[in-house]
This record gives structure tokens, sequence and C-alpha cells, in this order.
């Protein structure tokens, strides 16, 4: 989070408690507590939840607003309203009042479908900047939310599919990257060809693609056709770019499983681990730069684009 950010949610919480705190009080027969209120309540909500996302991903502070409303909700429900005379406070009311929802959002989010916004170029030309894709959440697995520990074992996780993970040098940070290895597996990539086990993934040439960066350059690329595993998509390689930028190979875990020369890499990927590569080969950070995404990063299968507000068409198109 930037500093700018960090203030902006700390004044929402200093102003929306005061707000809460001297709103003053319900009129009698009214049904709404006063407008400061009301807003003192959502600016709470709003730089609590700014703040939290500072520290813990987005799916620890949904538990923590959950865990809280629900206490309320739970001691009001059991306990406190068999002993109050009047109405509850606004604390109460509003605590019962956003526990179902967030409740509902939290286990949406964490057991079925999640949303994810393609942030930048690294999935093309299947995914461009502004898609808005869904995940599926329970394709490898119901998990413990947070921990992220599989419970209910329902898929695995297979090479060609597109996911979406945590970050491994920043875990509340989410990527979505294709799986080009699983654990075992020897991943070879060199002078622009994918080997995988020492055999050679199929390609063939597929025209050409252009696209605009970033609204300033445009970019010319060589579109190919994989198979991998039965799944076919494209990727895109520029054929006078560098295989890897070895200057921005960082020192990740099992770095020694992985050989760098100027002509491409060789890696081992280690267990309970996989290997990712960006569709667009030569703009995307990947696992050739950070490494490997250990099983409890996994956050879903990509399989549906369901809004770009700049592409309408492309609205409803499977992910590949």
């Amino acid at each position: 989070m930037g500093e700018n950010l960090f203030w902006v949610f700390t004044v929402a919480v200093i102003v929306g408690g005061m707000l809460v705190a001297f709103g003053g009080q319900r009129e009698v027969g009214q049904k709404d507590w006063p407008v400061s209120i009301q807003w003192g309540y959502l600016a709470l909500v709003i730089g609590g939840f700014g703040l939290l996302s500072n520290y813990m991903s987005f799916t620890a502070v949904m538990l923590v607003f959950v865990l809280v409303t629900g206490v309320v909700w739970g001691l009001d429900k059991f306990l406190l309203a068999k002993k109050r005379a009047g109405e509850p406070g606004h604390f109460v009311e509003y605590s019962r009042g956003f526990f179902p929802v967030i409740l509902v959002v939290f286990l949406l989010r964490s057991f079925l479908v999640e949303p994810f916004q393609i942030p930048s170029s690294s999935m093309r030309p299947g995914l461009v900047v502004g898609d808005f894709i869904l995940v599926n959440k329970f394709a490898y697995g119901i998990r413990v939310p947070v921990l992220n520990n599989v419970v209910v074992p329902v898929g695995k996780v297979s090479r060609g599919d597109v996911v979406v993970f945590n970050y491994p040098p920043n875990p509340k940070v989410n990527y979505i990257k294709r799986v080009i290895g699983v654990a075992g597996d020897v991943v070879e990539y060199r002078n622009k060809r994918l080997t995988i086990n020492g055999k050679a993934v199929p390609d063939e040439k597929d025209g050409t693609y252009d696209y605009l960066e970033q609204g300033m350059a445009m970019i010319h690329n060589d579109q190919f056709k994989e198979v991998m595993d039965g799944k076919s998509y494209k990727v895109l390689n520029i054929p006078d770019a560098p295989v890897v930028a070895l200057g921005q190979v960082a020192d990740f875990p099992s770095r020694d499983q992985c050989q760098y020369d100027d002509n491409g890499f060789v890696c081992k990927v280690p267990a309970g681990h996989y290997f990712m590569l960006g569709d667009n080969r030569d703009n995307s950070l990947d696992g050739r730069y950070w490494g490997f995404v250990d099983d409890r990063l996994m956050v879903g299968k990509a399989f549906l684009i369901w809004m770009n507000f700049s592409a309408l068409s492309r609205i409803g198109t499977a992910i590949r």
C-alpha cells in the first residue's frame, strides 16, 4: 500500500470513529440512525479494511470482519436480546446487518468463485489488460480459508491450466500464469522453445500479434500455438529478445534446482510446488525470475472472462 493510501484509510477510521461517537441518537419513532452515524460506519469499514489489507490477505481481512460481526450477532441473538428492554444500539444493529452479507461474500470467495482483474499483458494473447475473470476456487480441492490447506481433494493442478495464485515473494498479491511444470518435472526453456521432461512441447507458427503496451509502444510478436497435455493455447515471443534477463533472476527458495545461461534455463520442480510461465513469454515476470509456487499459495483455476469494459465482445469467453 502506498503511503498516501495508508493515511487516507487512517483518516477514514478516525473520522468514522468520531462520527459514530458523536453522531447523536435515533429519534423516537424513527427506524434509521442519523446520517452521520451511517456515514461513520461506512468510513470505519472502508478505512479498517484498507488498513488491515496492508498486513494480511483479502481473505484474512474478510475473515476478521466475519468473526467480529458474527460474535456480536451471536451474543445479541442468544444472550443480549433476552435481557434488553428496548432497541439495540447502533453497533449491535449494524453488526447484525453486516454479518450475513459479509458471511455470504466470504463463503462464495473462499469456496466457490472469486473475481480477478487482469492487470498486465503477461498472459496475452489469451487474456488482455482490462479482462475481469472468474476463478474456480474448488477445482483443486476445498481449502481451509487463510491457511489454504486442502481438506477435501477434488481435482489436481495440471500442466497447461491457467491459474491464479499468491505471488511467492509477496503472498498478499495475486498473480495469474499458466502451469508449465508440476512436482518432479524438469522444465527447460531454451531458444524460445519449451521442453518438459526431455520432450519438446509441440508448437507451430500461427502468424503475428501486435498490441499497444500502456498506450505508448506498439509491440510486435511472433505467435505460436502450443499443445500441452491435450490443451491448445497461443503464446507470443519476440525473436530478438533474450529468453531470460539474467540480471533479474532472484535468489528464490530451491534456486539450486535451476540452471541458467544466455540461451535459457532448466529447472526441476520440487515436491508440492509448480512452475509457472506467462503466455507472453518475453513480457512476463514469472517462475524463471522468482521460482516455484507452493501448493498452499494456489487460489484457483481461471475459467471465464465475465467483463471487459473496453472490449464487450470478450464477455463470456472461456479461458483456455
